[in-house]
């Protein structure tokens, strides 16, 4: 991961793919969504298959941080004349591009919540947890804490949100697996103490399927000065 995030220092990035974001994210132990990037039409078409219908494309490159803004997000794509439609509509958009990721589409109970680092000028790198999704700007419902975590830091941080009890059983869907999000907060944490090429980190949304957390949209933010 460190000759990753050092060549892509080297060459001017500002920060990391979704692709190359995601597999930083899951070297840390965050459980993250199946994903593969292709560079053809046919790869994407062929991918999709292999994933199972339905599927999500994204335009994928260090430049395109805001996929959904720029139009780069396709979702639950059916079949291969769909994968195959939005692989050329969002390759022609005039963009540079990687590729284009090949995403599983994910069936969540609607329960979102953000995992995030920040490094702050005084403490390092800080640890953020809270409720996700589109509300995570809205309501401001996060916690934090300077890292290294231990398993009561992180276990404190879940219990600090007001909307805690969205981790228990909620309306027929069973309660969230705790110590995934444990394991997912101290991961991310000793990132940040172990690369300080990475500037910041964004998972948003960390969606709950069935009871487990997965991180479905991934963003690693690099130090330039490093």
């Amino acid at each position: 991961m460190k000759e990753l995030l050092q060549n892509a220092i080297r060459k001017g990035q500002k920060a990391l793919s979704e692709y190359d974001s995601a597999r930083v994210i899951a070297s840390a132990g965050v459980p993250v969504s199946k994903s593969t990037l292709a560079r053809s039409r046919d790869e994407a078409v062929g991918f999709a298959r292999e994933m199972g219908f339905p599927v999500v494309l994204k335009g994928c490159a260090h430049t395109v941080t805001h996929k959904t803004e720029m139009g780069m997000v396709k979702l639950k794509l059916k079949d291969d004349a769909e994968v195959a439609a939005a692989y050329d509509e969002l390759t022609g958009k005039g963009i540079a591009l990687d590729g284009v990721l090949v995403q599983e589409w994910v069936e969540s109970d609607k329960r979102e919540f953000v995992i995030g680092l920040t490094r702050d000028p005084q403490f390092g790198p800080c640890v953020m947890f809270g409720l996700g999704g589109i509300f995570t700007e809205v309501l401001k419902d996060v916690s934090f804490r300077v890292a290294p975590l231990s398993e009561l830091d992180a276990l404190e941080m879940i219990d600090e949100i007001r909307t805690r009890k969205m981790l228990d059983e909620f309306r027929g869907s069973p309660a969230v697996e705790k110590g995934a999000l444990v394991k997912a907060l101290i991961g991310i944490g000793n990132l940040g103490l172990e690369y300080d090429e990475i500037r910041e980190i964004d998972i948003n949304p960390l969606v709950i399927r069935g009871s487990a957390p997965l991180a479905v949209d991934t963003l690693v933010i690099l130090d330039a000065k490093k």
